[in-house]
């Protein structure tokens, strides 16, 4: 594959979407549902519920799953490589690298391994070099805390000028969907803007797929 920088290339597809659950599964499988039918999701990232138990989480996987599968959508597990390859699901989204280090044998071959976490160029490389199909940029962390946002399409147009494996830029609100697909990103991860959204889920991805389609990606 030839370097994506080149003007002399192919104009690129526009990114697909990556969509991020909320952690609070009540009412979660109809959002899903209306909101795969209202746009073309790439990927859901599936936020499992904290406090509770192995056995609840694994239902919880496996309730999702069809709904998300169904559509042609890849469903990944927030953490817990082992959960996601016991239910069923696609693969698993892992922070930093020893998270991925310590997922692949379980992962791989069969499912996608992720990574977010990466605080330099440095920590994406070694990502990339030990086996993740993604990595991601500009994922709040705990505390809602992350890089500003100039920082984070810097650091998505690097790697998209440099390497072949896909990057999800992470979009805290709709205004950096463009932004962020214009930098080069591969996939949009879109969570809590859209599942908050007074409009609901649905108009939510239809606005960030409108903004999508007037995107110049050469």
């Amino acid at each position: 594959m030839a370097s994506r920088g080149k003007t002399s290339e192919p104009r690129r597809p526009a990114p697909r979407i990556y969509l991020v659950t909320p952690q609070e599964p009540a009412g979660l499988a109809a959002q899903l549902a209306d909101a795969l039918a209202a746009a073309d999701i790439a990927a859901v990232l599936l936020r499992l519920p904290g406090e509770t138990d192995e056995r609840t989480q694994i239902n919880h996987i496996k309730a999702i799953a069809p709904t998300v599968q169904d559509k042609g959508a890849a469903l990944l597990v927030d953490g817990h490589p082992e959960l996601a390859a016991r239910a069923g699901a696609d693969g698993a989204h892992l922070d930093g690298i020893a998270a991925l280090a310590a997922g692949l044998a379980t992962l791989k071959p069969a499912r996608i391994a992720g990574c977010s976490g990466l605080a330099t160029r440095h920590d994406a490389m070694l990502a990339a070099e030990a086996g993740a199909d993604y990595v991601m940029f500009g994922e709040p962390d705990p505390a809602g805390h992350r890089p500003a946002f100039d920082a984070i399409t810097e650091r998505v147009a690097w790697w998209a000028e440099v390497f072949e494996i896909p990057c999800v830029g992470f979009a805290v609100s709709l205004d950096e969907v463009q932004p962020l697909a214009a930098a080069g990103a591969d996939f949009i991860a879109l969570g809590d803007c859209v599942f908050a959204d007074a409009r609901g889920a649905a108009a939510a991805l239809a606005d960030a797929v409108r903004r999508l389609s007037v995107t110049e990606i050469a």
